[in-house]
């Protein structure tokens, strides 16, 4: 058998959590080290997940030689940096979405990935999850027909790290936060077909204290072939996570609820610890969710990823799709802020995707 690859985790957080787990899953997989800047973190992260090296500066991480691959779970405003960073010592990268913070430090990272040689994986998890898998296999196989009209719908009640608050580190509201899950949705769902236009409407409607940036968003997408998207992106729902995908075609429509046709429904008049997923209240009625690293497809993709470095394969989401998400969310993010349709491709040098709606 080859030998596991081993890989490197920078971030102690939510999502750094969330690749571990995965990671523990998967067997050709060793979990080798962890970086994060803050004192102590890197320390008791490795001490619950069994990781046999920890430090403050990723550098240090970089400069393993045993090292195969790193996962990025830091704030967006640091992916650009690291991946370059890691391309340079020859490490295979794996970067959270969003792929950065603007098209030129997309640019960056897969030109450095290219020019050393390592891949460049783009963490997509919902490209995975096995409902949303199960979708594009029917449409796939005709028994929707052609496709017309693509939902997506992603809504919580909030971010649950400070960065993501914090327009300076992550570069826009709710529309880049998870606007960009439902771009490569829609955009694997279709075989990667070229967005043509897309229109926005964004508001800061209820998270005025914490925020500049919008926590309500809806995208319109049209892509070549006629087909429509129609993504719904919320900061503001209460009583916890919400998840849904649709299909329409000329012979038929499925509709996929990633999180609720597996929960368990639950009342509680004091609440309960999600496993993974911290957004939203859980006193009152909720859905319960187990397994919630399995049906996001969280394993399924570090699995792939690990995958491809062992045998040298072309991931399904590449640096190159993350760009395309990012290019969609520039044109999002320019059409909220004109209010205006906007036509792809879309060339901006605005440093985030926030500055073109708050001009």
């Amino acid at each position: 058998m080859p030998n596991p690859v081993r890989v490197g985790l920078i971030g102690s957080q939510f999502i750094s959590t969330i690749h571990a787990r995965s990671l523990k899953h998967c067997a050709t997989a060793e979990l080798f080290a962890v970086a994060s800047p803050t004192p102590g973190n890197a320390d008791k992260f490795a001490a619950e997940f069994g990781i046999p090296h920890s430090m403050t500066d990723y550098r240090q991480l970089l400069a393993m030689p045993e090292l195969d691959m790193i996962v990025i779970g830091a704030p967006n405003n640091l992916h650009c940096q690291i991946t370059v960073d890691a391309a340079a010592a020859g490490k295979h990268v794996v970067c959270e979405k969003p792929l950065c913070l603007n098209l030129a430090e997309a640019d960056r990272m897969i030109d450095a990935c290219r020019a050393a040689g390592v891949k460049l994986m783009y963490a997509e998890e919902l490209c995975f999850a096995p409902k949303y898998v199960r979708l594009k296999q029917l449409l796939d196989s005709g028994a929707l027909g052609a496709p017309t009209l693509l939902k997506q719908v992603e809504k919580h009640d909030g971010p649950h790290a400070a960065h993501f608050w914090d327009i300076e580190r992550s570069g826009g509201g709710v529309a880049l936060d998870m606007g960009c899950h439902a771009i490569e949705f829609f955009r694997w769902m279709l075989g990667n077909k070229p967005i043509t236009s897309v229109y926005a409407q964004m508001a800061t409607q209820v998270h005025g204290d914490k925020t500049r940036g919008d926590d309500n968003a809806l995208l319109i997408f049209e892509f070549e072939g006629g087909c429509v998207a129609l993504a719904e992106e919320s900061w503001t729902k209460r009583g916890g996570m919400d998840d849904r995908a649709e299909v329409h075609g000329s012979l038929g429509v499925a509709y996929a609820d990633l999180l609720h046709g597996n929960a368990i429904e639950t009342y509680s008049s004091v609440g309960y610890d999600y496993a993974v997923e911290k957004a939203g209240s859980t006193v009152g009625w909720t859905f319960t969710i187990y397994e919630e690293e399995w049906n996001y497809g969280f394993h399924q993709e570090m699995a792939h990823f690990v995958d491809c470095v062992q045998h040298d394969r072309r991931p399904l989401v590449t640096g190159e799709d993350g760009r395309a998400v990012l290019e969609a969310i520039f044109a999002a993010y320019e059409s909220a802020g004109t209010g205006r349709k906007v036509t792809l491709p879309f060339k901006s040098d605005a440093k985030r995707p926030i500055d073109l709606w708050r001009k």
